[in-house]
């Protein structure tokens, strides 16, 4: 027996990442000829946005495929990014597992260094042709030219001869960027898990970023910017302790450099103060002297039941960049003009949280009628780090969250309870983390975290009652001008005819009309023009009785300046929170109350949040009742001096100058 297992043992040898990959290359979504186009185009574009973002540059990103017989295609794809240093470039495209984030604690595209590797090794593996990399670091050098390809056996890059310089006039006047051609294997589709769904996807999330596309057929499509900031810069942390296992605790712990356990826990980790060291610490029974690399497993066991019985605080932001509510809408404007929807809900950024010691942030946005087909399941933007998530929904948690909400509560068919949704919408759903748990090296789909399902699921089901909300009102406007109207055409023909009887002149209507419709109507409208957002708020008295109550807005706190607000509110908080105290209206009497903001782009107010206080709810058609969390029942009004009266049309006001006189309780 021993005779045969040595004969085994000399069958047994070490692999390269790549001659795996090589042999296993549908791990990383290279799995069919139409899959393989979008998987080369994501991990350049990926790249792409990475770089650039990285250097504090706007992207500007050029994608063309170009067939070159039935099956190969040559993908080029260019950007103004910073470039590559010319010795580097063999080592990123030509050997797997080599890249600068897989180590950092903070939110990038790309972290497993396989990517745009992988494509290189596709590309030769179908086609036997090398890639060629162009890249330029300084306007006043000229660009390197390599021609690349990925030694399977060894995972070390092979540069294939002297590159020829027939691109240098292409990139005179091209101060940086990089550029990659690769040739590989494809098949080019037009449908909603292609190359140009893809592009207009990451559009969508990546507002900041302008986007060419040319198709095999020569068609050129345009994704302009619509925002001209970049994100925030995401910075590396160290790892948060909430949720962290054993293992990582104990690999942690045998590579610090600390002298003590107490200033381990310090160092390390994050969130983690003096204070709390030393609770932990002593919870744990050991003694703040100990060294971390020296202790047993019995020790670690002490020290992680101890890190996971005291509370931490949130982890840092500033390791992720979620869109955010504002850059969510605009893009989702920008991109889906076409179907004109008549609501985007004000999108959910939930809080950050924790899973694994990763902090992750969810966000969620929903947009509803105009074109959307209102007889087919809802379509899903599924997004991880702002990129776009094109295969596996079945598989992927952020598909399982939106199956999981029972969507019949907030105005969408679901059979059932569970499933995907019926129903003219689009839910968009974006997980941002410094380490996405995908199912795969090919990150297709997110795996079933539960702290992010559970996350997922909370932000799904706010979104749900903003869509709930915009649903019921839009109902019961329809039924009361539906019955408006059916008073006002019924009501004289009976007065006419009642009146022609009797021999006598038809009466006035106005108070029956009141009578039977007894209610108090709001039309509102938001318009942009000369840089400047315009409200206009009209109520008209459809009761018999004079009506007061106060009318209360939401606007964005980013608007810099309230100007011409007409009448004068009571109160303006710097979260956007606006009051009025309205005049009496006399029954049948109509009241408008405007305002001007300043300092918002046009998307990021569009229409108006408004509630009303002091009136009974059921009596008002147009504004919400005034969530009990803003209580303004000891709202007192400060009376205005007269030298702060309001001043002629044609001023402007800087309104917050103006309501230093109000009372801001």
């Amino acid at each position: 027996m021993s005779s045969i297992a040595e004969h085994l043992a000399k069958k047994q040898k070490e692999i390269s990442v790549s001659e795996f990959f090589e042999r296993n290359r549908q791990i990383l979504g290279f799995d069919s000829l139409t899959k393989a186009l979008i998987m080369a185009v994501k991990e350049a574009v990926d790249n792409a946005l990475d770089a650039c973002e990285e250097s504090g540059i706007l992207p500007d990103i050029y994608v063309r495929l170009d067939k070159v017989d039935d099956k190969e295609y040559r993908m080029t794809v260019e950007d103004n990014g910073p470039g590559i240093v010319p010795t580097m470039i063999p080592n990123v495209f030509g050997r797997l597992l080599f890249g600068s984030r897989f180590h950092a604690i903070r939110q990038s595209r790309g972290q497993q260094g396989i990517g745009i590797s992988a494509t290189v090794m596709y590309g030769q593996i179908t086609t036997g042709k090398p890639a060629r990399i162009t890249s330029k670091t300084e306007a006043d050098k000229p660009a390197a030219v390599k021609l690349i390809m990925v030694n399977t056996k060894h995972n070390t890059p092979d540069i294939v001869g002297p590159a020829p310089p027939n691109d240098y006039i292409m990139w005179e006047g091209k101060e940086h960027g990089t550029r990659v051609e690769i040739n590989l294997n494809g098949r080019y589709i037009a449908s909603k898990q292609s190359v140009f769904e893809y592009l207009k996807q990451t559009a969508i999330v990546n507002p900041h970023a302008s986007m060419t596309f040319v198709d095999p057929d020569g068609r050129t499509f345009s994704f302009p910017r619509a925002h001209d900031k970049l994100p925030p810069a995401t910075k590396d942390i160290k790892p948060h302790p909430e949720g962290l296992e054993l293992g990582t605790l104990m690999n942690l712990g045998r590579a610090t450099r600390t002298k003590n356990v107490k200033d381990f826990l310090q160092s390390d980790f994050s969130r983690i103060s003096e204070r709390l060291a030393k609770e932990i610490v002593e919870r744990a029974g050991l003694r703040e002297s100990t060294k971390a690399p020296s202790m047993d497993l019995e020790q670690y066991k002490a020290l992680l039941g101890a890190m996971q019985s005291v509370k931490y605080l949130a982890p840092s932001t500033d390791c992720l960049s979620p869109i955010g509510e504002a850059l969510i809408r605009k893009g989702l404007k920008n991109d889906l003009e076409d179907l004109k929807p008549e609501f985007y809900t004000p999108p959910v950024t939930r809080a950050p949280k924790v899973f694994g010691g990763n902090p992750f942030q969810v966000e969620v946005g929903i947009v509803y009628g105009g074109s959307i087909p209102s007889d087919q399941p809802v379509t899903i933007l599924r997004f991880a780090n702002r990129v776009p998530l094109l295969y596996q929904q079945g598989a992927c948690v952020l598909t399982k969250s939106v199956e999981s909400v029972d969507w019949r509560r907030y105005g969408l068919e679901q059979r059932g309870g569970s499933g995907i949704p019926f129903g003219p919408a689009m839910i968009l759903v974006h997980v941002a983390s410094t380490k996405v748990p995908f199912t795969s090296e090919a990150k297709e789909a997110v795996a079933a975290i539960p702290e992010i399902q559970a996350e997922l699921e909370l932000a799904l089901r706010e979104c749900g009652r903003r869509l709930k909300v915009h649903l019921n009102k839009k109902e019961t406007k329809t039924r009361t001008k539906a019955k408006f109207e059916i008073v006002q055409e019924i009501l004289p023909l009976i007065a006419q005819k009642s009146a022609k009887i009797v021999g006598k002149p038809v009466p006035p209507l106005s108070g029956t009309i009141t009578k039977i419709m007894n209610v108090v109507w709001i039309d509102d409208a938001v318009s942009y023009e000369k840089r400047r957002h315009r409200v206009r708020v009209d109520i008209y008295n459809y009761t018999p009785k004079q009506m007061r109550f106060n009318l209360h807005a939401v606007i964005p706190p980013e608007a810099t300046t309230l100007l011409k607000a007409e009448p004068r509110p009571v109160q303006v908080k710097d979260d956007g929170k606006v009051t009025w105290e309205l005049k009496p209206i006399r029954s049948t009497d109509k009241f408008t109350v405007s305002m001007e903001l300043e300092g918002l782009e046009p998307e990021m107010y569009d229409e108006n949040e408004l509630y009303a206080s002091g009136i009974d709810p059921s009596m008002i058609i147009g504004a919400d009742p005034l969530p009990g969390d803003w209580d303004v029942a000891r709202l007192q009004v400060t009376e205005v001096p007269a030298s702060q009266e309001e001043p002629a049309e044609e001023e402007e006001v800087d309104y917050d100058e103006q309501t230093e006189a109000l009372n801001d309780d």
